[in-house]
């Protein structure tokens, strides 16, 4: 799958919330939101099918669309993307910047935990 920007990441976040959407519904919902027209939805919603993140399939006469993966699948997937092509392939400044942060709730820090644990146990496993 191609990556894909930060409004288009919204917009499929916003749909897989929903399960399926029409162009209708999304333009109501998460157009209004952001001031976009119908037919700047409608060209977002067909950018992120032809990419390869949303299918769409007929019902009733109208286009329902529906993402492929999970909304979290799609994350680590821009997340991925983004210490690939911003930080070169290295996660230490994006841990720095989680170690710099105040506002991690203890449901974070333990699912970080759990993390660095399993990373631990790879790395063990392949001395």
């Amino acid at each position: 799958m191609k990556s894909i920007g930060d409004r288009e990441l919204a917009l499929l976040r916003y749909i897989g919330e929903r399960g399926s959407a029409t162009v209708g519904e999304v333009a109501e919902g998460f157009g209004q939101q952001g001031g976009l027209a119908r037919s700047t939805v409608l060209t977002m919603m067909e950018r992120l099918r032809r990419k390869g993140h949303l299918t769409r399939r007929q019902v009733e006469g109208v286009y329902r669309y529906s993402p492929r993966a999970s909304t979290g699948e799609v994350l680590r997937g821009a997340v991925r993307a983004f210490v690939d092509k911003t930080l070169g392939g290295s996660v230490t400044p994006f841990v720095a910047y989680l170690a710099e942060r105040t506002d991690v709730s203890d449901e974070e820090l333990s699912e970080l935990e759990d993390i660095v644990a399993r990373l631990q146990s790879r790395s063990r496993k392949k001395k």
